[in-house]
C-alpha cells in the first residue's frame, strides 16, 4: 500500500466491486475481494468517511490541548488516533493496544503515521490535567447533540460501582455489592432517555 491519498484496501463480503471513500487520511480506494481474509476493522473506512464529511474528527484532534516541543516526540494525531482505534476495537485496557501494532491499514485511513505504544499513550494522556481534558472533551460531546436539545427530552441517570484493584485516585472503601471491602469508584452516567446517548460521566469516590 502506498500513500494514504489514493491508497487501496481489500475487503471481503459484498457484491460491490470497487469504489472510493474520502477519509481523514485522504481518498481510499476499496476493492472487494471474496477470497481474502477479513479484518476486524474493515468497516473503519466507511466510518472514517462520515468523520471526514462531518468534520468531527478533525475538530476533536485540533482542539486537543496535548502538545510536544521535542522533535522526536510523537505527533498528536498519532496519539489520539491510537486511542481512537483502541476504543473502536473494544479494548478496555492499555495492554490491549499492542494488538493494533501490526495493522498497517487503519493508521493510513485516519491520516496517522504510526500506532504508538501503550506506554507512550499512557504518558501522553497523563500530560493533560483533568480540567484541560474536561474543557476539551465536553464541548466536543455536547456539540453532537446540540441541535436535538431544543426538543423535549428526559434525562436518565445511572450509577455503576466499578471495583478497583490498584491505587487509583479517589478510590474509597464504601458500598460495593460485587466485592465487599474492596475500594471502588461510583460512575454517574447521564443519558438522553431512550436514545441511550451519553451526555456526561462523573467519576466519584
Amino acid at each position: 500500500m502506498g500513500e494514504s491519498s489514493g491508497a487501496e484496501i481489500s475487503v471481503c463480503g459484498s457484491e460491490l466491486e470497487s469504489f472510493s471513500v474520502d477519509t481523514p487520511g485522504g481518498r481510499i480506494h476499496i476493492r472487494w475481494d471474496h477470497e481474502a481474509s477479513a479484518t476486524p476493522n474493515a468497516q473503519l473506512a466507511f466510518f472514517a468517511e462520515f468523520l471526514a464529511t462531518a468534520g468531527v474528527y478533525e475538530s476533536w484532534v485540533d482542539s486537543c490541548p496535548l502538545s510536544y516541543t521535542s522533535g522526536n516526540a510523537f505527533h498528536k494525531r498519532d496519539v489520539l488516533g491510537t486511542w481512537f482505534l483502541s476504543i473502536l476495537a473494544g479494548h478496555h485496557r492499555y495492554a490491549h493496544i499492542t494488538g493494533l501494532r501490526g495493522d498497517g491499514v487503519s493508521p493510513q485511513i485516519l491520516g496517522m503515521s504510526k500506532i504508538v505504544s501503550e506506554d507512550s499513550l499512557r504518558r501522553a494522556l497523563a500530560r493533560m490535567s483533568a480540567d484541560e481534558s474536561r474543557d476539551w472533551l465536553r464541548p466536543q460531546l455536547l456539540s453532537s447533540v446540540q441541535a436535538a436539545r431544543n426538543s423535549p427530552w428526559i434525562l436518565d441517570i445511572d450509577t455503576t460501582v466499578k471495583t478497583l484493584f490498584g491505587k487509583q485516585s479517589g478510590a474509597d472503601v464504601s458500598y460495593n455489592p460485587h466485592k465487599p471491602g474492596r475500594p471502588s469508584h461510583a460512575l454517574h452516567t447521564y443519558f438522553v432517555s431512550n436514545l441511550r446517548m451519553v451526555l456526561d460521566v462523573m467519576v466519584c469516590p
